[in-house]
C-alpha cells in the first residue's frame, strides 16, 4: 500500500507544480494606478456574494440544528 501511495504522490506532484506555474499572472503595467480614474487600491465588489454565502450558511446551520433536535426527540 505504501508503494502505491509513493508512486501516486510522485506522479501527481509535478502536475501540481505545473498548474501552479500556469495560474501565475504577469505584473500590472508600469503606469497602473497613475490615472485619476484608476486607483491602485480598488476593492473587489464582494458585497452580494458575501451576503449570499452568509445566507446559505445560516440556512444550512438551521437545517442541521432542526435535524439534530428532531433526532433527539424521537
Amino acid at each position: 500500500m505504501k508503494s502505491i501511495f509513493k508512486k501516486l504522490l510522485l506522479a501527481t506532484l509535478p502536475v501540481l507544480f505545473m498548474f501552479s506555474a500556469a495560474i501565475a499572472q504577469p505584473p500590472p503595467p508600469g503606469n497602473h494606478g497613475e490615472n485619476e480614474d484608476q486607483s491602485p487600491f480598488e476593492e473587489a465588489p464582494i458585497g452580494s456574494g458575501l451576503a449570499l454565502l452568509l445566507g446559505m450558511g445560516a440556512v444550512y446551520g438551521a437545517k442541521k440544528v432542526y435535524d439534530a433536535r428532531k433526532q433527539i426527540r424521537g
